[in-house]
């Protein structure tokens, strides 16, 4: 590639970014931007509370369901904008913390401006820190978009050059008459420029009553008390921004035009990175907001005489860099109380006093909370004069695996450069939650189902809370009535201190579970096996984890020793099934098929109707030599009258609930269909068991003393495992070694 090639790139790259400076309009005269200001007078008119509430509805929201409800989940937490994840993922799961930061922002709209502090407490790892990262990431896409578009103003002061001798402002026949603002002279002919880092909106530059009436013209439909920015409305301008104003008012005669062409409105973005209107404050002991006079400074010397008898004060700190925006203060409660006691005065007033001023707060404050922290905030005497200014949210550990999964596959996985083998995350996922299960207590319960709720155990509750999958132990009636009250185990423990999800491994332990199994030497990239064997490393340290400490209770709640065998078990029964179904020895249509003809003749005997043969086109009695050949591979009881009808009843049930819908026989029957898969399978076994070996010879002896047909059909499974289910023939090994030692070879 030539130089010439290189430079043609420069040039185009660097057109594209003049077109895009223009487009966005990012530096206005005020005469610019009231035309600007006009053309959307809503959109330009919010404050940080109608800003942030607007970029949550700019992203939309969606129903997801849930086993204990429907939800409503808002897309700016899955981060749809960003092209990889690299920063950090969205957040997984807490759409009730979404929705109560969505009411809480509507609430401070609706008064006017954010008088209280959202705190969001939960045990450590909880994705409290996500929460402010997800809504400061979304401010700032939003702040690049149209919709989004904010600004901020500036005072210019001339050179003496562009001025033909005057001093920044004075002089009515000054070179102004050349420009309509000095905010748009080029760089070289301006002398000095004062920032505005607390960024007033520039219609503040405009007298009060003339505001109001601008407002009142431009948003006809919308009164003072609802839908104007009411800093807008009320406020005025800062300290510093009101000296200059004054100072250039009274040199100017009075003239604000003149005033006015001083002022350079500048579009801003949000930016975590730059700390511009969005801010995160560490439980360090440091100074949230501050001032120093900057008149002194030589680098101002430029300014008009008048201005440099003005002491003009800087603001400084993070509640000054956050304006505009949100501030999180992390951790607020590590924090000695003296440090953040100012935050009372602050929501109340929503002003921070400083030595020479009050600066008027434009952002909305979030804090969090460990649970330890807030337990301890509690018993302090400062704490109810504390509590009419928080607004405590709740944020728990997750408590369905599969949600506890999507934050492994999504943010852990992709950074471990290894192959990740099906099911490693799966087996983390469930036995994280299993630790965050509490034992429901049956007299909270109507009385029909305290039974089925007292024999509960700990991973019937964990299928109940990821899919809404009753205990295939129960009846029909019986399942479809736990199924009924998985809201009400989920919200049992709503109002308990120790609730459900508060204790229990963290997100952050089993990061660390994950990472230390995929530098496993035994095994062949992430694989669950391996996790298995961190699980019991992790639990071995009983004594670092409160959550290891609880005593096992009745139906092996808290019980990880039981946890863990629990998902050994369920881990090997899905590689069994992987492995059968990829040996090729049986049609894994077939059971499935057998299943639905019986339900077909079970239908039909309910109602004794008879059954048209699709052969013959003749009207059949049910086949009852079929409907005895499945009870019998089923091991049902040899009276199953009313075991079909229940079926019948189950049907109708599923019918009632999904109108319009084909019968989901695979999903009604899963159970059922399982055992009789089994059942079916049981005498190919002994064949599954010589092909996994076959398996072991190919891949860890390069298939020595196989013969063409073994060499043949190992590799046919071996591929089927690969592109059917996401194996590496290394990890075929591993699985298909542990598989034998811990399940084929000890049941054949």
């Amino acid at each position: 590639m030539g130089t010439s090639s290189v430079l043609d790139d420069l040039y185009d790259i660097s057109q594209q970014v003049r077109e895009q400076f223009r487009a966005q309009r990012r530096v206005l005269s005020f005469q610019d931007y009231l035309e600007v200001f006009a053309a959307d007078a809503r959109r330009h008119s919010r404050d940080a509370v109608q800003y942030i509430r607007d970029a949550f509805d700019y992203f939309g929201k969606e129903e997801v369901s849930k086993p204990w409800g429907e939800a409503t989940r808002f897309r700016l937490f899955d981060l749809p904008w960003l092209e990889s994840r690299d920063d950090g993922g969205g957040l997984i799961g807490q759409e009730a913390v979404q929705n109560e930061l969505y009411r809480i922002l509507n609430n401070f709209a609706r008064e006017g401006r954010p008088n209280r502090l959202p705190l969001l407490h939960g045990p450590n790892g909880s994705a409290k820190s996500t929460v402010a990262r997800c809504i400061m990431q979304a401010l700032e896409h939003y702040s690049t978009t149209d919709e989004g578009a904010l600004y901020r103003f500036h005072w210019v002061f001339p050179s003496k050059r562009s001025t033909r001798g005057a001093i920044g402002f004075g002089d009515k026949l000054l070179a102004a008459k050349e420009t309509a603002s000095y905010g748009q002279l080029p760089e070289e002919q301006i002398d000095a420029r004062l920032i505005d880092e607390l960024r007033d909106h520039p219609l503040l530059l405009l007298p009060r009553d003339d505001r109001r009436a601008l407002l009142r013209k431009l948003l006809p439909n919308s009164p003072p008390s609802r839908g104007v920015n009411q800093w807008l409305w009320h406020g005025s301008l800062s300290h510093k921004n009101r000296a200059v104003f004054d100072a250039l008012l009274a040199s100017c005669e009075g003239d604000l035009a003149e005033v006015l062409r001083h002022v350079q409105v500048e579009r801003y973005f949000v930016s975590k990175r730059y700390r511009t209107a969005a801010v995160t404050i560490g439980p360090e002991l440091s100074i949230d907001a501050g001032e120093r006079q900057i008149t002194a400074d030589r680098s101002l010397g430029a300014l008009p005489s008048s201005l440099q008898a003005v002491t003009l004060f800087e603001t400084h700190g993070e509640l000054i860099e956050a304006s505009g925006g949100l501030i999180e203060f992390s951790d607020l409660l590590k924090r000695p109380l003296e440090r953040f006691k100012y935050l009372q005065i602050t929501a109340e007033t929503g002003e921070v006093a400083l030595p020479t001023q009050n600066i008027r707060i434009n952002c909305v404050m979030l804090a969090s909370s460990n649970e330890t922290e807030l337990a301890a905030f509690r018993k302090h005497p400062e704490f109810e004069s504390f509590r009419s200014r928080l607004e405590l949210i709740r944020m728990p550990y997750l408590l369905s695996w599969r949600d506890e999964q999507a934050i492994y596959d999504t943010q852990i996985a992709p950074h471990l450069q290894v192959h990740v083998v099906p099911h490693a995350t799966r087996v983390a996922a469930m036995f994280a939650v299993l630790t965050r299960l509490n034992r429901p207590n049956p007299d909270g319960y109507q009385r029909e189902i305290r039974d089925i709720v007292r024999s509960l155990t700990a991973f019937e509750k964990l299928e109940l809370y990821a899919d809404g999958k009753a205990p295939a132990r129960l009846d029909a009636d019986k399942r479809k009535a736990i199924t009924a009250a998985v809201e009400q185990l989920y919200r049992e423990f709503d109002s308990h201190t120790i609730y459900e999800g508060c204790i229990g491994a963290s997100p952050r332990e089993m990061r660390t579970v994950l990472l230390d199994a995929a530098q496993n030497p035994d095994f062949h990239g992430l694989s669950p096996f391996g996790v298995l064997e961190e699980l019991d490393a992790l639990c071995a340290r009983e004594v670092e984890y409160v959550w290891l400490q609880l005593e096992a209770m009745d139906g092996g709640f808290h019980d990880h020793a039981e946890f863990r065998r629990l998902v050994r078990d369920e881990l090997l029964e899905w590689t069994e099934d992987e492995f059968r179904r990829a040996s090729g020895l049986i049609d894994e249509q077939r059971y499935a098929e057998l299943f639905t003809r019986y339900i077909h003749h079970v239908s039909h005997w309910a109602k004794s109707e008879k059954v048209r043969n699709a052969i013959t086109g003749a009207d059949e009695d049910p086949d009852e030599r079929l409907m005895e050949e499945v009870e019998t591979l089923l091991d049902l009881p040899d009276q199953p009258q009313d075991l079909r009808h229940s079926w019948m009843n189950l049907i109708a049930a599923w019918a009632i609930d999904h109108p319009g819908e084909a019968l989901d026989i695979d999903g009604i029957f899963s159970v059922p269909i399982r055992r009789l898969r089994d059942a079916v399978f049981r005498d190919r076994r002994t064949a599954l068991v010589r092909l996994s070996r076959n398996v072991m010879v190919l891949l860890r002896q390069e298939g020595a003393g196989l013969d063409a047909t073994e060499r043949q059909d190992a590799q046919r499974m071996v591929d089927r495992l690969c592109a059917d289910f996401g194996y590496e023939p290394a990890s075929v090994a591993d699985t298909c070694a542990m598989l034998l030692k811990l399940r084929l070879d000890a049941q054949n």
